[in-house]
């Protein structure tokens, strides 16, 4: 059983990694393997130009950044957790650019994150916590995901690095979102075979346009 974990920060070694650093302890714990992917700065955005879709590839056409072999680890991860810092209210852009092309290429087509467990938080300075919190887990529940959470909302408070570690309740909150997802999983695994998933279908798009 695998989780991986999508660090939208363009930085190295900030809140989010530290965070992820405190989740991955958990993970070796309850024996679930884990896995940071973070694609940095250079991420281009969606082109819209539905070749993933319309090829059915699973695969963005922009090739040069890191986004297909993250399309690649998700599909094959058990669980699935976005992380991003909070820039302007919001997640920050270059993880906006990569949610956008991954579930593009590999939600909306033949959806290949149904049924998989997902989770998220985000780091701020001050405000913006509920709002991109909120922007991370309507991603995963358009895809049909089944989400878990911690005994708080997923927003942990530090600027620069470093800082969130003095959030006690933020860390807790992150750590116990560790051991919910990994409880998750393992139901999810032990369920195989006995309990048959809900069927699932294509979605039906429908542009409001008249």
């Amino acid at each position: 059983m695998k989780v991986v974990a999508i660090n939208g920060s363009p930085r190295n070694g900030g809140n989010v990694s530290q965070c992820l650093d405190i989740m991955a302890k958990e993970f070796v714990r309850e024996g679930i393997e884990f896995e940071v992917l973070q694609p940095g700065p250079r991420v281009h955005p969606c082109m819209a130009c539905y070749h993933c879709l319309e090829k059915g590839t699973l695969h963005c056409v922009q090739n040069d950044d890191m986004v297909n072999e993250i399309i690649d680890k998700c599909i094959e991860a058990d669980g699935i957790i976005l992380a991003s810092p909070v820039y302007h209210g919001a997640i920050a852009g270059s993880m906006k650019c990569v949610m956008d092309r991954v579930m593009l290429a590999a939600g909306c087509g033949e959806n290949q994150f149904h049924h998989k467990v997902g989770a998220a938080f985000c780091t701020l300075r001050r405000s913006g916590g509920m709002e991109t919190y909120q922007q991370l887990l309507g991603i995963m529940d358009a895809m049909e995901m089944v989400i878990v959470t911690s005994d708080y909302w997923g927003a942990v408070h530090g600027a620069d690095p470093g800082e969130a570690m003095q959030d006690i309740e933020g860390t807790e909150v992150v750590a116990k979102l560790a051991r919910n997802i990994a409880w998750m999983v393992k139901v999810i695994d032990a369920a195989k075979g006995k309990i048959d998933p809900p069927e699932t279908h294509k979605r039906t798009f429908t542009n409001f346009i008249r």
